[in-house]
């Protein structure tokens, strides 16, 4: 098991998410990731601060979208940071939902066939080669070419996927695969499906990285833990997909009365819907806890956590455990 963090933007500013990378690199993770979220902070911006900054963890972006940044510029990017990192970049290619694009006005009715196209084009150009196109989606010209040699002409692409479908082609046409595994018991469907996708690429399945991102809330006391991780629940339990709550028992209708309270600005009255069953969309609990549910991803056929989310009741505090128990007990 590999072990990731991924730094949302609601751990803290630009500086503050910097530094808990450096922490985070400290301890031992092997990833750092930033989402890619229309209207949030600039990945590309951090990726490459942290590329400076740290000297041995793979960075990465996730969900770095086709539609609202050209696939020409997202080659550009991963080879420039690539090269400033001296190989550790990884590009988190996809979509958490083709909702928030679609609120720049963009259509993402074939976010699927965009995505195949845009991770071939992007490969070519890593390589070195003319790739001009004749895609409906990204009609290129013979000029479309890279003007300088990549460092790698082969970084590995980690596609960030939703729903059986997606996964299917993500694991078809990816180096990896990005999935949510919110609920952790969920997991194993989800990398069936993926699964499916491998096989009919012809790959070998450990040449191929299932890197899922469970939220985490870590702390020496649990009942601290559980009470951090119902703010995070409570605020994006509403969004998840009915597919998905089903996996533990519940339905999008169970937390109506907490987006109500959620709509109006009541955020503890929401907070306070949150049940012990609603925690189960999470990894939450004391390193020892924490270890078992992550064992159970494991068992999944979950190659790499991304550990996401609050952290913990307090992020450096959670990181220290994660470096000091948790991680030693999977490589031990």
């Amino acid at each position: 098991m590999r072990f990731g963090i991924r730094l949302i933007e609601y751990l803290g500013d630009t500086r503050e998410l910097l530094r808990l990378a450096v922490a985070a690199e400290q301890a031992g993770v092997d990833s750092l990731w930033f989402p890619h979220d229309p209207f949030m902070r600039n990945t590309w911006v951090l990726t490459s601060a942290a590329a400076v900054m740290t000297r041995r963890v793979q960075i990465g972006g996730v969900g770095i979208n086709p539609y609202t940044t050209d696939p020409s510029e997202i080659a550009t990017y991963v080879a420039t940071l690539d090269e400033l990192a001296q190989g550790r970049c990884i590009l988190g290619l996809g979509l958490h939902t083709d909702s928030m694009v679609a609120w720049t006005g963009r259509d993402t009715t074939h976010y699927m066939a965009v995505m195949r196209d845009a991770v071939a084009l992007i490969r070519q150009l890593l390589r070195g080669e003319n790739a001009a196109s004749d895609s409906p989606h990204f009609p290129w010209t013979d000029q479309c070419y890279l003007r300088f040699k990549p460092r790698r002409a082969d970084v590995p692409i980690y596609v960030s996927s939703f729903g059986d479908k997606f996964h299917e082609l993500a694991g078809e046409i990816g180096d990896g695969c990005q999935p949510m595994v919110t609920p952790p018991a969920g997991a194993r469907h989800t990398v069936s499906a993926i699964e499916r996708g491998i096989a009919r690429s012809g790959r070998p399945r450990n040449q191929y990285t299932i890197s899922g991102c469970g939220w985490l809330s870590l702390s020496a006391d649990g009942a601290l833990a559980a009470t951090k991780m119902r703010g995070m629940i409570a605020y994006f339990g509403p969004y998840l997909e009915e597919e998905a709550l089903a996996k533990i028992g519940l339905t999008c209708s169970d937390f109506a009365p907490i987006k109500a309270r959620t709509d109006v600005g009541d955020y503890a009255g929401a907070q306070a819907l949150v049940t012990d069953q609603m925690l189960k969309l999470a990894i939450v609990g004391t390193p020892v806890q924490v270890i078992r549910q992550i064992e159970d991803l494991a068992s999944a056929g979950v190659d790499e956590i991304g550990l996401g989310g609050p952290l913990g009741p307090d992020p450096d505090a959670a990181i220290e455990l994660l470096g000091r128990e948790v991680m030693p007990y999977f490589r031990a």
